[in-house]
């Protein structure tokens, strides 16, 4: 899936240490497929004993159920690498978190499945959830190819990005489609290193 430009409401989550056990419980990974898990997304936090949405939880909320955009606190995504977590991510529409710092590992999973992390200095994002206060429904605008969010009305903000992740992400292919699309260079490759060695 290629990222370019995503226009959405942030949902907030302002929570430090998510880890990828509270982002999708362990007993959801029974399947190796990516489909479906969106409803597992947070279950905990979002679901009561008896299975009922609790009414308080961000993304259970009228005006940000549909969010494709999460604001979260730092290290979000930490623990154990659970590439599940990011499928139940984007199966429930998220194509971008913003936070202050994430789990390396949760990091790649993102890359590999198009889902954008920004990292965002403490104070910038600040900014943005001072803004956010405000206008708590206002769409952002993140614009990977200029590496900038964007609220109406308000100067954009910057961010950085890996070069290689964000030709990655706007380029929209997986590692192994990125290699596949190289087959014949690599077929060239294999037949002048076999003749050299005859």
């Amino acid at each position: 899936m290629a990222f370019d430009i995503l226009v959405s409401p942030a949902a907030r989550l302002p929570l430090a240490d998510v880890d990828t056990d509270r982002i999708l419980p362990a007993k959801r990974m029974k399947g190796l497929t990516r489909g479906g898990l969106g409803g597992f997304l947070f279950e905990r936090m979002r679901y009561d004993a008896q299975g009922r949405e609790r009414r308080e939880f961000v993304l259970n909320q009228p005006e940000f159920r549909n969010a494709r955009i999460l604001i979260a606190g730092a290290n979000f995504g930490c623990g154990s690498s659970r590439e599940h977590a990011v499928w139940a991510l984007l199966d429930h529409g998220i194509r971008c978190i913003i936070a202050p710092s994430f789990g390396s590992i949760f990091t790649g999973n993102c890359r590999e499945n198009g889902i954008l992390l920004i990292a965002l200095p403490e104070d910038a994002l600040a900014a943005l959830d001072a803004r956010l206060d405000d206008a708590p429904t206002a769409p952002l605008t993140i614009d990977l190819p200029k590496q900038t969010i964007s609220v109406t009305g308000d100067p954009p903000i910057p961010f950085d990005i890996n070069p290689s992740v964000r030709r990655h992400l706007i380029d929209g292919r997986d590692s192994v489609e990125r290699t596949l699309a190289l087959a014949d260079a690599i077929e060239d490759y294999e037949r002048r290193s076999a003749s050299e060695i005859a």
